[in-house]
């Protein structure tokens, strides 16, 4: 069973590390974005939070600061979901529909987090 938790492990860790060298990658388009949502500071808004995720992934990846990993991912999760995705305030029914199920993401994906958060025996 322990392949399985590094399986998982592996592919939660490269999904937000990913999304963070996203950030940099697809940064005019993320601060175009962020700028529509109306984020303060949208460019260094992207910068901070591709670091974040970065910073995240790369800590579950290698077990490195994992606790202080886990953190920064919830809360980047929680904020990006409110700031990022309140899809209570689309009129375009298609639009509202794509920011909802963002938004639901990034809630399930903190809940995981906070789930591995509890796991107080670390077999990383």
């Amino acid at each position: 069973m322990d392949w399985l938790w590094l399986v998982g492990r592996a592919v939660f860790g490269l999904y937000f590390a990913y999304s963070g060298l996203n950030h940099f990658i697809q940064f005019q388009g993320l601060k175009q974005y962020a700028a529509y949502k109306k984020v303060p500071a949208p460019g260094l808004s992207v910068v901070v939070t591709g670091l974040i995720l970065l910073a995240g992934g790369l800590s579950v990846l290698t077990s490195y600061w994992i606790e202080w990993g886990l953190y920064l991912l919830v809360l980047f999760l929680v904020v990006s979901a409110f700031m990022m995705h309140n899809f209570w305030k689309e009129t375009d029914q298609n639009a509202k529909v794509g920011e909802m199920n963002q938004f639901l993401k990034n809630i399930a994906l903190a809940a995981a987090t906070l789930m591995l958060l509890s796991i107080t025996n670390w077999t990383w």
